[in-house]
């Protein structure tokens, strides 16, 4: 049964397999934020953090520079679900903070370019590795097509957050 938030209807009665799969969000709430997240980062990348007083919002943009090509402002205000002034004010942040790299688009010089700083490229890839390393143990205890379900269940949850 699809769930779309509709205005005024009443919430939908959740199954109780829904109901126990919607109960373990809150739980992984600890694992994206606090200290957890700032003991498993790298000196470097913390102390930047900290000494431009960058926040755990500041923080949620560096995954996304990660995995690809550089990306525009707007495209990290959509992927995080914040206004264009948002975005660019994180990125503004670790620009400062020598995190991020701001360029002219050359194929449009009015958009801005965004990528990760060579210099903290292998400290944000240690502190991905770090904060996946209890996906990774759960992955390892799965057989290969419960393993291949998560995975795309996991997918298909990413494509409806982003949206």
């Amino acid at each position: 049964m699809p769930h779309t938030p509709e205005s005024g209807k009443t919430p939908p009665t959740l199954t109780p397999d829904e109901l126990h799969i919607t109960g373990l969000v809150p739980l992984l709430e600890p694992f994206f934020r606090g200290g957890v997240v700032r003991d498993l980062m790298p000196a470097p990348l913390r102390e930047a953090m900290e000494t431009y007083g960058l926040t755990p919002r500041h923080g949620a943009v560096l995954p996304q520079l990660l995995a690809g090509r550089p990306l525009t402002v707007s495209e990290i205000a959509r992927r995080l679900h914040v206004s264009l002034p948002t975005a660019s004010e994180l990125v503004g942040g670790l620009s400062r903070a020598g995190i991020v790299q701001r360029a002219e688009d050359p194929s449009n010089r009015r958009r801005i370019l965004v990528s990760l700083s060579d210099a903290y490229r292998p400290h944000l890839e240690t502190f991905i590795a770090r904060r996946s390393e209890p996906l990774l143990r759960a992955l390892d205890e799965l057989s290969p097509s419960e393993r291949a379900g998560f995975v795309a269940g996991l997918t298909a949850w990413v494509r409806e957050v982003q949206g």
